[in-house]
C-alpha cells in the first residue's frame, strides 16, 4: 500500500474546506493523515478520507469537532472496508494514553481485583498479562483478536467465554463530547451486543479474580490449541463471519425453533466450503470463515457474503447477519 499523506491541522492556519473541517476555536494541533491505509485483518479496502490518532480524551473531543460522525477504528479484526473507501473522518485509539495499561494487584488476598483498561488496549495482549499476573476471567478470550473498546461494543467472546462477565463499568463520551460512566447494570449486554455503538468508549474497568497462574496458563493453552484446531488461523481472515443464529422454527438437520445454532455449521450443510469469488474463499477448515487469497478485494469478500447469504436463506430459509462490520460510502 502506498504511505498517506499527512496534514497536521492548525486552527491558526487551516481554511476550512468541506468535508473535513476543523474548529478553529478548539483546534491547537492534530495530525491528520489524507487517503490514509484503514489497517485491517483481512489486508484489503479502500482508504479514509481522514485518519487521525488522538493523544488524549481532549484531542478525541477535538476530532468530534471536526466530524461528530466519525467513525472509530479499533484493532480492525471484524471489518471490511469498500473499496472504494469512506469519506469523513476515522479515529483510531492507538496513541500511548490509550493502549498502556497496568495489571499490578493493588490489594491482598482473594478479593476481586477492579482495573480500569483504557479501550484502544488490545484484547490478546491484555488476556496474556491477566493470566501471567494470575487473575482470572480473560483466559477464556484467548485468540480473540480485538481492542478493548471493540471487543465490549461487540461482546466479543467464543464457546470458552464472553467480555460481558468481566466487565465492571464503562467510560465513554458521546458524539456531543460529554464524558458518560456506565455500571455494567445498565448495559444491555447479549449475544454480540452491548447497545454501546452509539457511544465512543473510552476506557473499561474489568473485574478480575486473584488466583494461581497456573491453572489460568493451562486454561488459556487449551482455548488456543482449540482453536487452532478448529480454526484458519494461520491465513488471510477476521474471525467468524456470520453471528450464531436463533432458530425461529424448526429446520431439519440444523436444530429445533428457539435454540442458536452455528452459523459455520448452517454454510457447511448448505454445501458452502471452497466457494469462491474472485480472490475471496470460504475455508475449508471452518465454514464460517472467509479467507483471501493475492490479489483479493474486499469486494470480492462482500460479494461472497451476500452469496453466502443467499444460499443459506434458499436452501433452509435462515437469515445469516453478518458479524464482520462493512463500511462503505453511504453507510
Amino acid at each position: 500500500m502506498q504511505s498517506a499523506s499527512v496534514a497536521t491541522v492548525d486552527c491558526a492556519a487551516q481554511a476550512p474546506g468541506p468535508p473535513i473541517q476543523p474548529a478553529p476555536a478548539a483546534l491547537r494541533a492534530l495530525d491528520i493523515r489524507r487517503e490514509a491505509p484503514i489497517p485491517t485483518w483481512f489486508d484489503i479496502g479502500g482508504r479514509a478520507e481522514a485518519l487521525a490518532t488522538p493523544d488524549s480524551v481532549d484531542d478525541l473531543r477535538r476530532c468530534l469537532e471536526i466530524d461528530p460522525n466519525l467513525r472509530v477504528l479499533g484493532d480492525g479484526a471484524n471489518l471490511l472496508v469498500d473499496d472504494d473507501g469512506i469519506p469523513g473522518l476515522v479515529v483510531q485509539l492507538a496513541g500511548q494514553a490509550f493502549t498502556r495499561f497496568d495489571l499490578s494487584t493493588q490489594g491482598t488476598g482473594h478479593e476481586t481485583q477492579h482495573f480500569l483498561i483504557p479501550a484502544g488496549a488490545r484484547l490478546p495482549r491484555l488476556v496474556t498479562e491477566s493470566v501471567r499476573r494470575g487473575l482470572a476471567g480473560l483466559e477464556g478470550l484467548g485468540g480473540i483478536p480485538a481492542s478493548l473498546g471493540g471487543a465490549v461494543v461487540m461482546n466479543a467472546g467464543g464457546a470458552f467465554g464472553e467480555i460481558a462477565a468481566s466487565v465492571a463499568r464503562v467510560h465513554a463520551i458521546g458524539r456531543d463530547g460529554r464524558g458518560v460512566v456506565l455500571e455494567r447494570s445498565q448495559i444491555d449486554f447479549g449475544y454480540r451486543r452491548s447497545g454501546l455503538g452509539h457511544l465512543i468508549i473510552t476506557g473499561v474497568e474489568l473485574a478480575l479474580q486473584p488466583g494461581d497462574p497456573a491453572p489460568l496458563r493451562q486454561r488459556l493453552k487449551d482455548v488456543m490449541a482449540y482453536k487452532k484446531s478448529t480454526q484458519p488461523m494461520a491465513e488471510g481472515s477476521a474471525g467468524c463471519v456470520f453471528r450464531n443464529p436463533t432458530l425461529g422454527r424448526d429446520v431439519d438437520g440444523i436444530g429445533h425453533a428457539g435454540s442458536r445454532v452455528s452459523a459455520g455449521m448452517i454454510i457447511d450443510r448448505a454445501g458452502l466450503k471452497g466457494l469462491r469469488t474472485g480472490g475471496a474463499e470460504v475455508s475449508q477448515g471452518h465454514a464460517n470463515f472467509i479467507v483471501t487469497r493475492p490479489g483479493a478485494t474486499a469486494r470480492d469478500a462482500i460479494r461472497l457474503m451476500e452469496q453466502i447469504q443467499n444460499r443459506v436463506r434458499d436452501r433452509f430459509g435462515i437469515d445469516l447477519l453478518p458479524e464482520v462490520v462493512v463500511w462503505r460510502r453511504d453507510t
